[in-house]
């Protein structure tokens, strides 16, 4: 803190970000602080968070001295959790990101089982909006990008030209710069 209460910035604007199903079952959850230290408590937290918000018909939640943004659609509900002096607009850009990669890689089919049967594509878009409570990325088209990229276990045959044009082009460039650094 500094002088006269005022809280100082920080990079470190989310504690949590949460997939759960409509009976309040984890899906996907990340914490990024020791808030809730143990398993126990991270689902006693999502159990009393799913209480106040699976029924509520708005976005944003005080919480237990926490700030939650939050989302659902068909059988899916979406939470991105920060301290109560969060800023609510960073929350939400966090919240929208996750929604809309999630969104783009189910092919708009937001439900419990196609996120189960990408889930590994999933946990790939959470890493990539945040790393330790830092926002890396908001922006849905570049996460889910960078998703694609690493998501190898696609069949070839399920893959565009293009896509398999970029994984090349990334393969050369790699191979370009592993050769510059050997010949130093």
């Amino acid at each position: 803190m500094m002088d006269g209460g005022i809280l100082e910035p920080s990079l470190y604007s989310v504690k949590a970000i949460a997939i759960l199903d409509n009976d309040g079952n984890r899906l996907i959850t990340k914490y990024y602080d020791e808030q809730f230290p143990t398993a126990k408590e991270q689902k006693q937290f999502e159990k009393n968070l799913f209480g106040k918000t699976h029924k509520a018909n708005s976005e944003i939640i005080m919480f237990e001295g926490l700030t939650c943004v939050y989302k659902s659609n068909v059988d899916l509900f979406f939470y991105v959790v920060g301290s109560s002096h969060e800023n609510e607009l960073i929350l939400a850009s966090v919240l929208n990101a996750l929604y809309d990669s999630i969104n783009q890689i189910l092919r708009k089919n937001v439900e419990k089982r196609s996120l189960l049967e990408n889930l590994d594509a999933a946990f790939l878009v959470v890493d990539e909006i945040c790393d330790g409570g830092i926002v890396l990325d908001s922006d849905a088209s570049s996460i889910v990008q960078k998703v694609s990229i690493r998501s190898e276990d696609t069949p070839l045959g399920e893959h565009t030209m293009s896509q398999i044009n970029k994984k090349l082009e990334v393969l050369q460039s790699a191979k370009e710069q592993i050769k510059w650094s050997l010949l130093k």
